[in-house]
């Protein structure tokens, strides 16, 4: 009869423990779903300004450094025509300008800079001739650290090398050229990789996720205390700031934000290891992609302070942001996944993402995806 009580008991006190991890999975999920509910609201704002006829296409804010005829028709073109998505907002010049352009002057080049930061510039015009070879190349410089796209209004002694003339785009009847191909700059393009995102996302979260996160929930309450996922700030597409999710694979430690996670990091759990070993930690993260913050395929997202550490001293380091970041990318599949101890590897990554960001096709990220699938089964050395 003792026996049978003793039984009894230790049943009965498994029951809160099992009822307790019930309700800390559960809390987990909500908030998840409960960040979802608020993104879903937005999309539903947006389709119910569609059906209304209203414009959903964000406007583009832009400042001209320059002048001349062909800069003060660009000015024209864009008080005319907001409906097409830009907003003019100043001009800036060395000298004082006359005329229409000297009446939306805000300052000269220099302050251009403090003013596009200030103000979120999204495109800086460049109409400055070839003389102020310095002051164009500094105004180049300032755009790809700050993830402003930099176009040119060509001149007759305009030194800055133009895309090709397929490239080339028109306000009014003036010709605008771009300092790189971006084929995710162009409508349809865009529209065609987030209808695939959307159909993607949906079918991993239905699929996959529905059955597989109690099972890995489970296994990371019992490998380690703390919660199931792991959530971090990162930035997405026009450095706008996002919750990235993941499920958690290391101890909860005061290092997560700070440090990279390294070879036989003691941080890692076991089913950590595993996680992270087949990517599986990175399945929250479709939600990511549903709510419009992230992409299945392009530039992985940093930490902000590793891009605070790299921003600086790596060149067109912050022209990844110019698209949103993915689950996995170019140059993850190529070899550089994972930690990057040192500002050669990290110049290696960047050049890759850059490169995607050029080269982008539909193609490329049905490659991208094949080759990320095919890895979680093979020997990946940065895998850990």
């Amino acid at each position: 009869m003792e026996k049978i009580d003793t039984q009894f008991l230790a049943v009965h006190e498994l029951k809160p423990a099992h009822r307790t991890l019930r309700t800390e999975l559960n809390q987990e999920l909500s908030t998840l779903l409960r960040s979802g509910r608020q993104q879903m609201h937005h999309v539903q704002h947006g389709l119910n300004r569609v059906m209304a006829m209203e414009p959903l296409t964000p406007v583009k804010d832009l400042v001209i450094v320059g002048d001349g005829p062909a800069a003060e028709e660009i000015m024209q073109y864009c008080d005319d025509q907001t409906v097409r998505g830009y907003r003019f907002r100043g001009v800036f010049h060395d000298q004082k300008l006359a005329g229409p352009l000297g009446d939306r002057q805000l300052g000269n080049i220099e302050a251009a800079k403090a003013y596009a930061i200030q103000n979120r510039i999204d495109i800086l015009y460049c109409a400055l001739p070839g003389s102020y070879r310095e002051e164009i190349t500094g105004l180049m410089e300032f755009c790809e650290r700050n993830t402003i796209r930099f176009r040119v209004i060509p001149g007759p002694d305009s030194f800055v090398p133009v895309v090709q003339t397929t490239d080339l785009t028109f306000h009014g009847a003036v010709p605008v050229s771009r300092l790189r191909h971006e084929p995710l700059d162009r409508w349809g393009n865009r529209l065609l990789k987030r209808s695939f995102d959307l159909v993607f996302s949906i079918l991993v979260i239905t699929l996959l996720f529905s059955w597989l996160f109690p099972l890995l929930a489970i296994l990371i309450k019992l490998s380690s205390r703390g919660p199931v996922f792991f959530k971090q700030v990162r930035l997405g597409e026009r450095k706008k700031k996002f919750t990235c999710y993941k499920f958690r694979s290391m101890r909860m430690n005061g290092e997560a934000d700070s440090k990279q996670a390294t070879r036989n990091d003691p941080r890692v759990t076991r089913v950590g290891a595993f996680l992270r070993k087949s990517n599986l930690d990175e399945l929250p993260q479709f939600f990511n992609v549903l709510l419009g913050q992230m992409s299945v395929v392009g530039p992985r997202p940093h930490p902000l302070k590793l891009n605070d550490q790299f921003r600086d001293i790596i060149d067109k380091y912050m022209v990844r942001h110019f698209v949103r970041p993915g689950i996995t990318g170019w140059a993850q599949v190529s070899g550089f996944r994972g930690e990057t101890h040192t500002p050669e590897l990290m110049e290696k990554r960047v050049d890759l993402d850059v490169w995607y960001l050029e080269n982008w096709s539909f193609k490329l990220d049905l490659k991208i995806i094949v080759k990320t699938v095919t890895n979680m089964f093979g020997k990946d050395e940065m895998a850990y």
